[in-house]
């Protein structure tokens, strides 16, 4: 005898996961409308509403939505995640001429980064052939105090700044990266009197170097760029050809401002 096993009842026809059932709370945003009722949420979702309730008052939490006497609206916190991904399109943009121009003057790879607290996260990576040979990825991640390029954006931060980063405690280090908070500053320091560029040899990842410089804004720096190669390259003839080209996206995107 064959048993077929159906689903519970209470389950049938919802979706399975709460990233799901998130997804269609967030959705139901879409229109018109900036403010909703619970009821038309409930509508607009197909959720139960206790169901859509109980996930609206996570959201509100986390600052993904707000609540008011008038109803339930996107919040901040999406609003901040749109005009931070604004702001790299705006940078990928004004780099990718000039980055491209950098890779072919010196057959190296080049990146593009921006900071995310202890953290750079790759924007763009060129350098046809050799872009293999380096182990980094668009949309990745590399620690800050470890990189030419999160070195060369911490620098020009407030010291507090950096402080907070850190204030859960110093990541490992490996090579010759900074391996405490006082370390990095150090470091930080030497980046400035070197007019922004900071370098790297086998920190980050043993085997590489690299030679890096912020973007800069009126408000501070919104970004970095660097040459990498191998461990054993001259890193000064590179110093010259980095900051330039930083300074040259700078222009682009904020004229003399910068």
């Amino acid at each position: 005898m064959t048993v077929v096993l159906e689903p519970a009842p209470d389950l049938a026809g919802r979706p399975p996961s709460m990233v799901e059932r998130m997804t269609l709370i967030m959705d139901a945003f879409g229109g018109s409308k900036s403010r909703l009722l619970l009821e038309e949420i409930v509508e607009r979702s197909g959720l139960p509403r206790s169901t859509a309730h109980r996930i609206l008052e996570q959201l509100i939490r986390l600052h993904w939505v707000e609540h008011d006497r008038v109803g339930y609206r996107l919040g901040r916190r999406i609003h901040e995640w749109g005009a931070r991904e604004h702001a790299h399109s705006d940078l990928r943009a004004a780099a990718s001429p000039w980055l491209h121009d950098l890779a072919l003057r010196t057959d190296l790879v080049v990146h593009l980064a921006v900071l995310s607290g202890p953290e750079i996260e790759y924007l763009d990576k060129i350098g046809g052939r050799r872009v293999m040979a380096v182990a980094s990825r668009v949309g990745g991640r590399a620690p800050a105090h470890s990189t030419s390029l999160g070195k060369a954006i911490l620098a020009w931060l407030p010291p507090e700044q950096v402080d907070r980063f850190y204030a859960d405690g110093f990541p490992p280090s490996v090579g010759g990266a900074p391996s405490s908070v006082l370390e990095l500053h150090q470091e930080l320091a030497r980046v400035r009197h070197a007019g922004g560029v900071a370098r790297e040899r086998d920190e980050c990842v043993t085997g590489v170097a690299c030679v890096g410089a912020a973007v800069r804004g009126p408000a501070g720096p919104v970004g970095a760029i660097s040459l990498v190669g191998s461990s054993d390259m001259r890193l000064d003839r590179l110093v010259p050809l980095v900051r330039d080209t930083a300074q040259r996206i700078a222009r682009d995107m904020f004229g003399e401002r910068c």
